[in-house]
């Protein structure tokens, strides 16, 4: 017995200090583990500087009540400041009384709890005032507090442009730019070890922790205002007429920026949401397709715009089936030009017959050149593939080519169909369309975007010319004239109206696209834009004219509403020439000693109700400057509009926030609205007019 004891012994004594490195790495290696600490997600902006999605820190608070700092001088220190923390903590919550919380507090530390809950998804304002509270102010060591981090993407704008911005999922795939951005966004996960405890609990083990590297911010070409205005007029028409789903693309047409991409569709309670992005979804584009066609005609020589052609009052039997015009028409001999403004489909169907039933693939080559049998590349994901059949096909029928001269038998976007469009408007020069301006890191830039040119020249200097003229009369003689009475500026555009089939059900629920495709002001385009809506079965409106057309005219009315134009007396009373923003709004911002310095010395009278204040803004009432205080609380974010960029620096600054200018002049945006709390080194984004 005395020498099994022995030998236990000595074997005790081995294990221990022989072996007992080895031994306490492998509990270790049981009982710990290293878990990704995710990286705060970039933010996405409009081009004018606002936030269209980002991320927003949450906090977890837990209490390792078994703390050395907590437990020490026989828990002195908790004791000491256990009433002071309850009255806090109940203040700061309002769910309890502070009698409960001490009560709550008391159990935790009796039960030498390592890792207890307080509570979950504080905002940052309020765990910046649980920091500043007793005890946990000491620091973890001494208080026992553990924070840990998450953080929920939040659109601040909610439904505007939510689609094309996307959305951001734990368990689900990305969409929009939160998806084609994504490995950008995202920024690189850190690491950080954890100790298991009974109970199935893990907590961090101070000192090995891998910080994250953050995503990187991502400025698109989307305007705020610009949406706004195409959200609203899209969605009125929705409503109006109960239609299913609709888009509206406002494109820059000199870059091919997307100035603005709604997209709406009708949920199950009649409300509407950004649930799909129409804008990218291929589909027959019906009458708006004409413009190519009417391209390739013209191209070829093979038809001049003052022939005569006989519409047969708007109906034409072609083998066993029959071509319709959408409305009828009151005359059978039109000119080619006349067909196109009044959109006869009998009309296009039959001028393709005549000129390429012989050599179709001539037709479909001109199509081809205008890039419709191809994505157009934009930067954002999810956009599905166009259908151009071909005689090789093996769909094409002696149908096929009179019906894809008006629109059927074809499948593209909204997005290919404005594309073309914009490349009309663009003089021949067709631009990729583009989201993203540039990528920015810690207020540097990474990565910036251009306008990418698709295409030159998509046909003669004539043809283009002959275009023009054509989408012009549609407005002011054509499909379109009710659309476009009396608008104090110049349009150009094609209407569309497309019978698309419902399923098996095929045409029989009559269900109509209404569509209009066009740009703004004609004679020179600053916009253009494509208004696509799929109706209800049997609506009682459901012309493009008379649909898409009117949220075409809202869109435009409205911005063209905040441009200043030149009149030209040359272009019969309609207003031309280049469109440019205001940069004289009579508004100032600044030192209020230096603005009243200026008044004294220009020897101007004004009304002053700065009350004294350092800052103040000078704006204009019944024609008499008045110079009227700004807030200068050093916790808020200040209202520097209309400042220069030193005075508006000077005032930032000193609030230790970090500025990123863009531009010259005053100050027209900033990126954090005034008012908002404002912490330490957080980033500012001015632009300048």
């Amino acid at each position: 017995m005395v020498l099994i004891c022995l030998a236990v012994l000595g074997r005790v004594f081995f294990i221990q200090h022989v072996q007992g490195k080895y031994w306490r790495a492998l509990s270790d290696s049981l009982h710990q583990k290293y878990v990704d600490l995710s990286a705060e997600r970039g933010t996405i902006y409009s081009e004018d500087g606002n936030m269209l999605s980002t991320s927003v820190p949450y906090f977890n608070i837990y209490i390792d009540f078994d703390a050395d700092g907590l437990r020490e001088k026989k828990g002195k220190r908790f004791k000491e400041n256990l009433d002071s923390l309850s009255y806090c903590l109940a203040r700061l919550f309002k769910d309890q009384s502070s009698a409960a919380y001490k009560k709550e507090l008391l159990q935790g530390y009796k039960s030498d709890d390592r890792y207890y809950l307080l509570r979950r998804n504080l905002s940052f304002e309020q765990y910046k005032q649980l920091r500043t509270f007793p005890l946990v102010r000491e620091g973890r060591n001494k208080s026992g507090f553990i924070t840990e981090t998450s953080s929920k993407r939040l659109n601040p704008f909610g439904l505007l442009a939510n689609r094309t911005i996307g959305l951001s999922r734990d368990n689900w795939q990305n969409v929009g730019l939160e998806r084609t951005y994504d490995s950008l966004l995202k920024g690189e996960n850190g690491r950080r070890l954890v100790r298991y405890l009974n109970g199935g609990t893990y907590i961090p083990v101070e000192g090995y922790e891998i910080d994250p590297e953050n995503g990187k911010d991502i400025l698109t070409t989307i305007d705020v205002n610009t949406q706004d205005i195409a959200e609203n007029a899209l969605l009125s028409m929705l409503i109006e007429n109960e239609c299913e789903h609709g888009t509206c693309i406002v494109m820059e047409t000199a870059t091919g920026k997307i100035k603005a991409m709604a997209n709406l569709g009708r949920q199950s309670d009649g409300s509407y949401w950004e649930d799909l992005n129409y804008a990218i979804r291929a589909s027959e584009p019906g009458s708006t397709f004409k413009l190519a066609t009417l391209l390739s005609l013209l191209e070829d020589h093979e038809v001049k715009l003052t022939d005569h052609l006989n519409i047969e009052g708007g109906t034409w039997k072609i083998g066993t089936r029959t071509v319709h015009d959408s409305e009828k028409q009151e005359i059978s001999d039109v000119t080619v030009e006349e067909a196109f403004e009044h959109s006869s489909n009998v009309g296009m169907a039959k001028l393709v017959t005549a000129h390429y039933s012989n050599h179709p693939q001539q037709f479909v080559d001109h199509l081809k050149k205008l890039r419709l049998n191809q994505v157009t590349g934009i930067d954002l994901a999810g956009e599905t593939s166009p259908i151009i059949k071909s005689p090789k096909s093996k769909t094409w029928s002696a149908s096929t080519l009179p019906w894809m001269a008006f629109g059927y038998e074809v499948l593209i976007s909204p997005l290919q169909t404005l594309t073309l469009y914009n490349a009309v408007a663009n003089n021949g020069k067709m631009m990729r369309p583009y989201l993203v301006n540039k990528v920015q890191y810690a207020g540097g830039i990474e990565r910036q975007n251009q306008p990418v040119v698709l295409v030159d020249k998509i046909c003669t200097d004539e043809t283009l010319i002959e275009l023009q003229t054509c989408l012009k009369g549609v407005c002011i003689r054509g499909t379109a004239k009710s659309a476009f009475k009396n608008t104090f500026y110049p349009v150009a555009g094609k209407t569309g109206t497309a019978l698309v089939a419902n399923g098996n059900r095929g045409y029989a629920d009559h269900i109509y696209q209404s569509s209009f495709a066009g740009y703004f002001p004609a004679n020179n385009p600053r916009y253009t834009c494509i208004v696509v809506i799929k109706n209800k079965p049997f609506a009682k409106k459901f012309l493009g004219a008379l649909v898409a057309g009117p949220v075409f005219r809202e869109v435009a009315d409205k911005l063209m509403s905040v441009e200043s134009v030149m009149p030209d007396s040359t272009q019969l009373g309609y207003f031309t020439g280049l469109m440019r923003k205001d940069s004289t709004a009579y508004y100032y911002a600044g030192s209020a000693d230096a603005m009243k310095n200026v008044m004294h010395t220009l020897q101007m009278s004004y009304n002053d109700s700065s009350n004294g204040k350092k800052w103040a803004g000078m704006y204009r009432e019944k024609n008499q400057p008045v110079v009227k205080e700004k807030t200068e609380e050093q916790k808020h974010m200040p209202d520097v509009k209309g400042m220069g960029l030193k005075d508006a620096l000077f005032l930032l600054e000193s609030r230790e926030i970090v500025v990123s200018a863009k531009g010259t002049g005053k100050v027209k945006q900033q990126s954090i609205q005034p008012g908002a709390i404002v912490s330490k080194n957080q980033k500012l984004i001015l632009e300048l007019n």
